[in-house]
């Protein structure tokens, strides 16, 4: 009997591998040994302590020969970058992963790239980046998220703390999208070569604004929960403790198109790329309330 030899598994990169998406990527190509994983990071021993599944190297946006060594032998590369001032990151990603022969990229943007009403300097970067993707000659996958339900985790210091969340707008609606959700779109691109082309909408079931968010967390913690609404003033001087001008008043434009509607269209692109429904932010929430002071293993406060 002549024993078939099993084909190799696709050699898969993951830029941002240390991040909210990248991490949840790396783990479910490494499921069942779809994939050899590749973990493109400025900080190896970073990946080592999250435990991420697959092979750290050191790579940093800025210089395309270390990406073009640390993609040497991929087929394929999630792309996943964070820096809108520096939009040399992405054209050195896709330089380095043509030059170094790989034929596919899966290109993390933003839902708010369809609206033409957003001209922020976030989306202004994210549609130049997707333009940049188009013109690589690579065959490409675009996954548009809407906001991260993870976003809510920067409540949680003052939940725990007094039980208030502190937001701007907080009537304004999204329709925020799990990125676990996210990154099962990602690894279905990433290891489908039929997804080549596609562009995929991702967004939750139901649009919510902070104010049921907030009520949402208060069911689950089991306790009452007040929101304090920010001023547009509070918001920026927030922003601006962590990010340069033009981002923080990218945040604001972006927070004024929520609160007109702009962002609580629901969208099916989770079920057309994971053939699963998308999950609600209460289940989101469930599986993140010790973040914000339940029990572990259990609801309510400690």
């Amino acid at each position: 009997m002549t024993l078939q030899r099993r084909p190799r598994p696709p050699v898969v990169a993951v830029t941002g591998a240390t991040g909210t998406v990248g991490r949840l990527v790396a783990h479910g190509l490494a499921a069942d040994g779809a994939a050899d994983v590749r973990l493109l990071t400025r900080d190896p021993a970073r990946a080592a302590r999250q435990g991420l599944p697959g092979r750290a190297v050191a790579a940093d946006f800025g210089e395309r020969g270390g990406l073009r060594a640390a993609l040497e032998g991929a087929d394929a590369v999630l792309v996943v970058t964070g820096d809108p001032l520096r939009p040399d990151h992405d054209e050195n990603v896709l330089a380095a992963a043509r030059a170094a022969g790989v034929r596919r990229a899966v290109k993390l943007s933003a839902l708010a790239v369809l609206d033409p009403g957003a001209q922020d300097a976030l989306t202004r970067w994210q549609r130049d980046n997707e333009e940049r993707l188009r013109a690589s000659g690579l065959e490409w996958t675009l996954l548009r998220p809407r906001a991260f339900m993870t976003n809510t985790l920067g409540w949680a210091a003052s939940v725990r703390a007094d039980g208030t969340v502190h937001a701007l707008g907080g009537s304004g609606r999204n329709a925020c999208v799990d990125p676990r959700d996210v990154a099962d779109a990602a690894v279905r691109a990433l290891l489908d070569p039929e997804r080549a082309g596609d562009a995929y909408a991702l967004t939750g079931p139901e649009p919510l604004s902070a104010r049921e968010q907030t009520d949402v967390l208060a069911q689950i913690l089991r306790r009452p929960l007040r929101f304090r609404e920010l001023t547009e003033e509070q918001a920026l001087e927030r922003w601006r403790a962590r990010w340069p001008e033009p981002l923080a008043q990218a945040l604001l434009e972006s927070a004024r198109r929520q609160e007109a509607g702009a962002k609580a269209a629901v969208a099916d692109g989770v079920r057309e790329a994971t053939g699963h429904a998308p999950r609600a932010f209460a289940d989101w929430a469930r599986d993140h309330a010790e973040a914000f002071g339940a029990d572990p293993g259990g609801t309510g406060r400690r």
